[in-house]
């Protein structure tokens, strides 16, 4: 029997992911990635839940909890690096059982691709720039390189999806921006180090972060308020904006804007969301982000992209390949979930950047208050433990590559 075979644009969290189901699903994967190599750098997630558990199916615990920290305090200072609140991360491994790890996107994305490297197609450095759905097949152009053929070409690039642009038209359209932008880039060598505590300082409208990384790294986290219009797009202008927006900051930000001299890697993006009426069309859908970005601040983005993989590459595989059926129970299966996590994640973004020095007053009671037995579980249990069970499906090749 001849594989079907499935095209997968992206190779952040979500396509190789997707690249190692589809396979125990029967198909044969290509993956696709603009970028010349893996990406490196970027931030950290926290991981739990239902990525959690697909990463353990995927024989991925171990390598993960080795590379990943463990986060003792989330702490706010004030002008002068003192406390003002914060709050230990216990409460995060009792509603998940201990299941639950910090650790670098790019990290976790290398883990994924490690799985299914030597059993994929693999094509760096090339892009997508025309599909073309016939009855039986798609037809796509690279940007380098001939036409080829595939049963199905799934988009799993991200927010700017070129596979959404091409199928269902420009991003704008479906973003929905939620006025902040996130920053963040790393280094070696700064001091201090505050151990697995994850430290921030703020003022109206903006916030600023380190976080200890392995191999005396530390990474820096920005967020801050901005015009969606008028955001730079090169790399030197993306300097100058954080230095024109934290120009006025206490605490270490004169230190950390100089530290921007010593890095030429600057992850920088605005904090939007997807919001899509169907996933998929055709031969063609769309898993993670590309479908349904709920926002990088909502903090499960990555175990999001890697639930999407999952049952998409379990309905083809139920589905015995029929992709229409499959691609229906996918969206029907995912989008309340989905829905709520969106709801619940614009609710929240304010909160890492209130733009007031009252919404910062509120914030940080709100967050001293989570030292009261039991109220932190129940602020923030319903977002943490997750009622979707995932579905068992019938993998036809699994035993070939789960070692």
């Amino acid at each position: 029997m001849i594989r079907k075979t499935a095209l997968i644009s992206g190779a952040g969290i979500a396509g190789p992911t997707l690249a190692y189901w589809l396979r125990a699903a029967g198909f044969e994967p290509t993956l696709i990635e603009r970028a010349p190599a893996l990406r490196t750098g970027g931030y950290v997630i926290d991981f739990w839940g239902l990525g959690y558990d697909i990463a353990e199916r995927m024989g991925l615990l171990r390598e993960i909890n080795r590379i990943g920290y463990h986060m003792r305090e989330l702490r706010i200072v004030d002008d002068r690096g003192k406390r003002v609140t914060g709050f230990g991360t216990n409460v995060f491994r009792e509603l998940t059982g201990g299941r639950y790890v910090t650790l670098g996107r790019s990290d976790l994305s290398r883990l994924l691709f490690e799985k299914i490297k030597d059993a994929t197609e693999v094509i760096f450095d090339n892009e997508i720039v025309g599909i073309e759905e016939t009855a039986d097949h798609v037809r796509v152009q690279f940007k380098h390189g001939d036409e080829r053929r595939f049963d199905l070409v799934i988009g799993a690039d991200g927010l700017h999806s070129d596979v959404r642009r091409l199928t269902f038209g420009p991003q704008p359209q479906f973003e929905k921006y939620l006025g902040y932008v996130v920053a963040a880039f790393e280094l070696r060598g700064y001091r201090p180090r505050d151990e697995d505590i994850y430290v921030m300082y703020g003022q109206p409208g903006q916030m600023v972060g380190r976080f200890t990384l392995h191999d005396d790294r530390m990474l820096f986290l920005f967020v801050f308020v901005a015009d969606r219009g008028s955001l730079p797009t090169t790399f030197d202008q993306q300097k100058v904006l954080l230095r024109e927006s934290y120009g006025d900051g206490k605490w270490e930000c004169p230190r950390i804007l100089a530290e921007l001299d010593r890095t030429d890697e600057l992850y920088f993006d605005p904090v939007s969301q997807i919001r899509m009426g169907g996933w998929s069309q055709g031969r063609v859908a769309l898993v993670g982000d590309a479908a349904f970005c709920v926002s990088l601040l909502a903090g499960q983005g990555s175990a999001l992209a890697m639930i999407s993989a999952y049952v998409l590459a379990g309905e083809l595989a139920n589905a015995d390949g029929r992709h229409d059926q499959a691609f229906a129970r996918y969206e029907a299966f995912l989008r309340a979930y989905i829905n709520t996590k969106q709801e619940g994640a614009e609710r929240f973004t304010g909160a890492f950047a209130p733009k007031t020095r009252q919404g910062l007053w509120f914030r940080n009671q709100v967050i001293r208050a989570f030292a009261i037995p039991g109220l932190a579980r129940f602020a923030v249990g319903g977002d943490i433990i997750d009622t979707l069970r995932l579905p068992n499906y019938r993998w036809s090749s699994i035993s070939e590559f789960t070692t």
